[in-house]
């Protein structure tokens, strides 16, 4: 690309209008450089024109090096292409891809495999806890987690994946010179060394209602799905996951207690079909994975160690009940095998310990049955 359609596309990021159906339009048929220019001609003519016309792209680039950023736009090698993915595409009035993106840390095309958690800014300790143990475990599973650095649920999705010495994202809604909220100054630096800040406003932009809306639809675009741990009625989540919708990537949920307002949003997701429930990071993977290759959870736990004994000896075993000394009789009575069949094993039982001998011929449990 060139260095005037880089400007060009700079000075349009710092209009701040990421998510703009009228801009999307223009630059898609007429190109970033010629909307650049046209709005700087239209000067006082309109309001759009008279922020152009005041803005130092110049400047904006020196912002850039001294915040330790680079700024990328569709055709750089580090270009995430699925951010294409939302062009064309609306949700509650806002469309299209990023102008361009800021960047510090890690190369974007490295960052591969990407799951949104996203949820709650007042989150409980119980959807706290499910967003560490969900992204530790992805991030563990070499997945990259997405989320957008603030309070609660995104927070905890961090530092999951962190915990686990695994790489994550963070979509900001502020330049990335000072990103929001500034609590969690100390988290976004540790993001910033296991993976990437990203944001579509240049440094020294605070964010905004509508950046916030915007930053959502980067969070499902840069991932392969969204999961919504906790999650109000009202909810910048559900506005992830509706983009996550709208751009044909699963939607899953957590569920969470019926007496929380936090399981709203979550709950109406699977209720209506939008979203797979979900409570695990196996079970995530799994839904990602293609047909065949991962088999889907049995919700069974792990075996125990009377589970890998045969039908047969297994059956003796739990007829002998806890206390008692039990006669062949006994035992082939409330099995229904054969004398032949149990005396044959309780002699297996006998020999790997899982039953001893009791008095006149009779079997018990022993204290520590061995496997």
């Amino acid at each position: 690309m060139s260095a005037d359609e880089r400007m060009a596309r700079m000075g349009l990021c710092g209009l701040a209008a990421m998510g703009s159906p009228a801009v999307e339009k223009a630059v898609a048929d007429l190109g970033a450089v010629a909307v650049w220019e046209g709005l700087r001609a239209e000067g006082e003519a309109t309001a759009m024109g008279r922020r152009a016309a005041v803005l130092d792209v110049a400047a904006m680039a020196r912002a850039t090096a001294v915040a330790g950023c680079r700024f990328l736009i569709p055709g750089d090698t580090e270009w995430p292409e699925s951010a294409e993915s939302l062009a064309g595409v609306s949700v509650a009035g806002q469309s299209g891809p990023p102008l361009g993106l800021w960047v510090i840390g890690e190369p974007l095309d490295g960052l591969t495999g990407g799951v949104a958690v996203v949820g709650a800014r007042a989150c409980t300790s119980y959807g706290e806890q499910v967003a560490v143990t969900i992204a530790a475990d992805l991030a563990a599973e070499g997945h990259t987690v997405v989320s957008g650095l603030a309070y609660g649920i995104d927070a905890a999705a961090h530092r999951g994946a962190i915990g686990a010495r695994g790489r994550t994202v963070a979509v900001v809604a502020s330049g990335l010179d000072d990103p929001y909220p500034a609590a969690n100054a100390r988290l976004a630096d540790a993001v910033r060394r296991h993976g990437a800040l990203v944001s579509e406003l240049p440094p020294g932009y605070r964010p905004t209602r509508y950046a916030f809306l915007a930053r959502n639809r980067l969070i499902a675009a840069l991932s392969e799905a969204v999961v919504v741990a906790e999650a109000s009625h009202r909810s910048g989540a559900k506005n992830t996951a509706s983009w996550g919708l709208a751009i044909g990537r699963p939607v899953m949920a957590v569920p969470g207690p019926v007496t929380s307002s936090l399981s709203a949003t979550p709950h109406r997701l699977i209720r209506d079909g939008e979203a797979v429930l979900v409570s695990s990071a196996e079970e995530i993977t799994a839904l990602l994975s293609p047909v065949g290759t991962r088999p889907e959870p049995n919700g069974r736990g792990r075996d125990r160690p009377i589970d890998a004994l045969p039908a047969g000896p297994r059956e003796v075993r739990e007829a002998v009940r806890s206390g008692e000394e039990a006669s062949f009789a006994d035992l082939a009575g409330r099995t229904g095998q054969t004398m032949t069949e149990t005396l044959a094993n309780v002699a297996e039982l006998l020999d790997r310990g899982w039953l001893e001998e009791g008095r006149d011929g009779t079997v018990r449990l022993p204290g520590r049955p061995r496997a």
